[in-house]
């Protein structure tokens, strides 16, 4: 049987900023999960209610048979404090902190290796590596690990680094001395201000997310078209969302990752400027993106987020970019420019957006067009 704090030494001398130790059980807030699911909250995440992934998560045995610990890591990713002005920008792209470096699962994945492979040189186990990518609730078992209080808005906050910080597993067959005690649930008080900062209201009640709101999931998670109605309030976030994160009193006390990994390169990585969005090409994406967790939503999915923020801001000069765009090969990309740029000419645009109906064989695209013309 290994030592706990044999095991959370070797954690920090990895390079992890935290780390916790449950048993393998069934995580507490799982009933509210399956209300969540059955409510139609996870959006178009289908694989999140298929039955095999809720028995996973009903028993983590079946994901590692005999498994008897969940072995919890946390790394910072708080990086370069890129000014407000440049974020805040309406010619530029907003994206979300955790991706203006290089790809997460890769950074924590050669860690996990190596942390799981000290742990078979201390004790024969069997195992099972995940970063977010697992049927198992993070956020829950973590609290149940001593790593922090689930927030309002969902994320695991710990109350002295705050939320910037990625999480990772090993659920594995060793049995361990001692066990953390599951953290406070909450230590969020009367404080609102997660839910009250989020432009599209996607907190129905606190601790409750809907994903058909939420700007991160849309531009990241939908791989489709993004509803009308919701456009308006994404300002110029292209990649994610950290609104309810920024806003939390915790994060004050959180601290610069020393992972260089996780910061960017420049600030274009953290604020792209839309008119290099709007006339990327699939190479170009390919070439800019590739190992960060942006090249997952491809050229279409970062270009029709781009079209969104360009009709947004409020500026002509995205016109002739967005009317470059009505021909893209995209459908997913034609609408979307077609929204841009009625927001930004309304009835100027009225010519363009006939002429792209009468020759668009998409019927989606039509359907957009009809939606937007008077």
């Amino acid at each position: 049987m290994l030592h706990a704090e044999n095991i959370k030494a070797k954690a920090f001398e990895l390079g992890f900023n935290l780390v916790g130790i449950t048993r393998a059980e069934p995580s507490p807030t799982l009933d509210a999960y399956k209300r969540w699911i059955a409510e139609g909250m996870h959006g178009k995440m289908g694989y999140l209610a298929r039955d095999d992934r809720i028995i996973r998560r009903d028993n983590l045995q079946i994901i590692q048979p005999e498994a008897k610990s969940l072995i919890f890591v946390g790394m910072d990713y708080r990086s370069t404090a890129i000014p407000d002005d440049v974020l805040n920008d309406p010619a530029r792209g907003r994206i979300a902190s955790y991706a203006w470096g290089l790809d997460y699962h890769d950074v924590l994945e050669v860690r996990l290796q190596l942390f799981a492979d000290w742990l078979a040189e201390q004790e024969t186990h069997q195992h099972k590596i995940y970063i977010d990518t697992g049927a198992i609730l993070e956020r829950s078992h973590a609290q149940q690990a001593g790593m922090g209080f689930i927030g309002k808005n969902t994320m695991l906050i710990h109350p002295r680094r705050g939320s910037y910080f990625f999480l990772g597993e090993i659920i594995t067959t060793l049995e361990v001395d001692s066990y953390d005690e599951p953290h406070r649930e909450t230590m969020c008080g009367t404080c609102t201000r997660c839910l009250n900062a989020c432009p599209t209201d996607a907190f129905p009640e606190p601790h409750v997310l809907d994903a058909r709101r939420c700007i991160s999931y849309h531009t990241i998670e939908n791989k489709g078209w993004i509803e009308r109605d919701l456009r308006a309030s994404f300002g110029n976030w292209i990649f994610g969302c950290d609104i309810c994160q920024e806003v939390c009193p915790f994060q004050r006390f959180s601290s610069p990752t020393n992972e260089q990994a996780f910061y960017p390169i420049d600030v274009d990585r953290a604020a792209p400027r839309l008119t290099d969005l709007l006339s990327l090409t699939d190479e170009q994406f390919r070439e800019r993106f590739n190992n960060t967790p942006i090249i997952r939503i491809k050229r279409r999915g970062l270009v029709r987020n781009a079209c969104i923020a360009a009709g947004n801001s409020g500026d002509t000069q995205f016109i002739p970019y967005l009317i470059q765009l009505l021909y893209d090969e995209e459908a997913l990309v034609r609408g979307h420019a077609a929204w841009g740029l009625w927001q930004l000419m309304r009835r100027g645009a009225i010519v363009m957006l006939t002429a792209l109906y009468d020759r668009e064989d998409d019927a989606t695209v039509r359907e957009e067009i009809e939606a937007i013309l008077p």
